[in-house]
């Protein structure tokens, strides 16, 4: 017996949800306006899309539930940094290399909105291609003596993926503490799945899965960490994968990651102490085994710090516009997706405006095309002003970097864009040191050998198609 469908009742019931939902935008969610009108607009003139868009990137009214937890184990650091930040907002703190000196405003703001406590004894490297990361992370993993924490975003069920399971697995053999954190949506894409991670288990390491929740693409673990043994941490934009060597369709991999040494790396435990706590229930000690005094100490100045959906403001996009208001010669940004706020366009219009050399890198092939059209509207507005803009051409560019008059900078996971901003967990550092600021402005100004540069006259040649392209990813650009 055939059964047949009403489609009149259908698309009554899509316009009532869709109204029920757009009473929840506009009265609980406390959107940025703009994305507010995003969301309505999606919402009534594509009725069944909205709904299913709404389902998968929409539902904040949950979030302040969802993460009021995971906020008050994250004040625990509070009492840590209350007496830095006494110190210097009463001009009693005593800077240990004048590189940072400059910078107390920018210190002082992400200490008082993130407990992004300032360690000045640290030694950075550098990381721009791939294989010598690796290589790095898979040698300090098996000259680990006591314990490896790894956080990242995606782990490939891969050649990279299995070779660093592998590493892992022997260490907790020869019964180091060894723990995994990986998100659950970003792995499950990159082919991992708990399965993968069977040989890390039965060897005894743990593995935790951090919001479980596969139909949400909002709220994802975008962190990427290392620390070993608590003496030494990784951090930046490569995840674990082969692609992140360049075996993948885009093509060599462009990235930044930085290796630190000294008190940072305390910092950087205790990041990844809340997120397994959050993730796993299980409450870390906090040991002096987990927290020993540096032994291969330098003299950067460095502060972690954390954004995500837990916390009340946006402290990475805030500490990246202090950095841009502090410029007097220079601001370089590299990101592989540049879709930032009013606030952001209006710090780098000024900068640019009063005379700073502003520059912005973008790849020159989008793993996301949506993203990239929309990337290439926001430069557009920005060219006028004498910001120069740059579209990588050797392979894909993935670096989230920013470096300020060759002196200070930030590498990290958080993208420039409004996703990284709002609704994803993210970790930069922020370094306040001349040799390391140097050394990042070096790698940018060695990229622009592979560059083309989109100056106005290029991008008004631009055909009707990608116009029309860029329009509509920006209409739509604030649904992140």
């Amino acid at each position: 017996m055939a059964i047949s469908l009403d489609w009149s009742l259908v698309v009554w019931i899509f316009t009532a949800l869709n109204s029920i939902f757009a009473v929840i935008v506009v009265f609980f969610e406390r959107r940025n306006p703009t994305a507010a009108m995003a969301w309505l607009m999606v919402l009534f003139l594509l009725p069944p899309v909205g709904f299913v868009l709404y389902l998968l990137f929409g539902q904040n009214y949950t979030r302040q539930k969802m993460f009021n937890l995971k906020e008050r184990s994250d004040r625990i650091l509070k009492n840590l940094y209350e007496e830095q930040y006494r110190a210097l907002i009463n001009r009693g703190f005593h800077f240990a290399h004048p590189d940072a000196e400059p910078y107390r405003d920018t210190i002082v703001t992400l200490l008082r909105s993130n407990q992004a406590f300032l360690s000045q004894d640290n030694r950075i490297v550098i990381y721009t291609d791939g294989k010598e990361k690796f290589d790095t992370l898979l040698d300090a993993i098996r000259n680990a003596t006591h314990h490896i924490h790894l956080e990242y975003f995606i782990i490939n069920n891969d050649e990279l993926g299995r070779a660093v399971i592998s590493a892992l697995a022997e260490k907790a053999r020869q019964g180091l503490e060894v723990r995994l954190l990986f998100d659950a949506l970003g792995s499950r894409k990159g082919g991992g799945s708990s399965k993968a991670f069977h040989e890390l288990t039965d060897a005894g390491g743990q593995i935790g899965i951090f919001f479980p929740s596969m139909y949400r693409v909002n709220y994802r673990n975008h962190r990427k960490i290392a620390v070993i043994d608590g003496r030494s941490g990784f951090i930046g934009g490569y995840n674990i994968g082969d692609e992140y060597l360049g075996k993948g369709p885009l093509g060599y991999w462009r990235d930044t990651a930085v290796l630190i040494t000294g008190k940072a790396v305390n910092t950087l435990q205790l990041r990844f102490f809340l997120d397994w706590k959050y993730t796993t229930g299980e409450s870390l000690d906090l040991d002096s085994v987990y927290f020993p005094d540096p032994v291969n100490s330098g003299t950067s100045a460095v502060q972690i710090v954390s954004g995500g959906p837990d916390t009340r403001w946006n402290p990475i996009k805030e500490g990246y516009i202090k950095l841009i208001n502090s410029a007097k010669e220079s601001v370089y940004i590299q990101t592989p997706y540049f879709i930032p706020d009013d606030s952001v366009m209006d710090a780098l219009r000024l900068a640019a405006l009063s005379g700073v050399d502003v520059r912005i890198m973008i790849p020159s092939k989008p793993d996301h095309p949506f993203v990239y059209w929309a990337s290439l509207s926001f430069l557009s507005d920005l060219l006028d002003t004498g910001v120069r803009a740059y579209a990588y051409d050797h392979g894909f560019l993935h670096a989230k970097t920013i470096v300020v008059d060759g002196r200070a900078g930030s590498v990290g996971s958080a993208n420039w864009d409004v996703r990284s901003f709002r609704l994803n967990f993210e970790a930069n550092a922020f370094f306040y040191d001349v040799s390391t600021g140097k050394e990042m402005k070096r790698c940018f100004e060695k990229d622009l050998e592979v560059c083309t540069e989109i100056t106005p006259e290029r991008y008004a040649r631009r055909s009707r198609w990608i116009r029309a392209k860029e329009s509509v990813s920006r209409l739509f650009s604030p649904l992140a």
